[in-house]
């Protein structure tokens, strides 16, 4: 058997396993939203506007020690492309842009935290 098939030996009806494992299945989805918070910034990201509710960009620059504002700026676009921030520019000069989590995002976080918490009860 092919190794990289050895999930189909696990004794399990074929519905069960179509059901994770499928098209539309648990990993598929879980899997989407992994992709959506990976990135070495965003739970920063995330977190911050959890806790603040609306931001500056130039304030996630100052409170998350060690990002550039290149992969700031990224990260900020990536998140708001998966639909968990928004983003409102004032259309100021200077200009004015800040950032809030929204429903979905806010949606995620117990998500997030319980993984905190799941992380916290099972230190190695």
């Amino acid at each position: 058997m092919d190794p990289s098939r050895r999930h189909e030996k696990v004794p399990m009806p074929n519905e069960v396993r179509s059901a994770c494992l499928g098209p539309d299945g648990a990993v598929v989805h879980v899997t989407r939203c992994m992709q959506m918070i990976s990135g070495r910034w965003k739970l920063q990201i995330l977190f911050r506007l959890y806790a603040d509710e609306v931001l500056r960009s130039s304030q996630l620059l100052r409170d998350i020690q060690g990002v550039s504002q290149k992969m700031l700026t990224q990260h900020l676009r990536e998140l708001e492309e998966d639909r968990l921030i928004d983003r409102s520019d004032f259309g100021k000069q200077p200009p004015r842009v800040e950032y809030r989590l929204n429903d979905r995002g806010r949606a995620l976080m117990p998500v997030l935290l319980a993984a905190r918490q799941f992380a916290e009860d099972h230190e190695a």
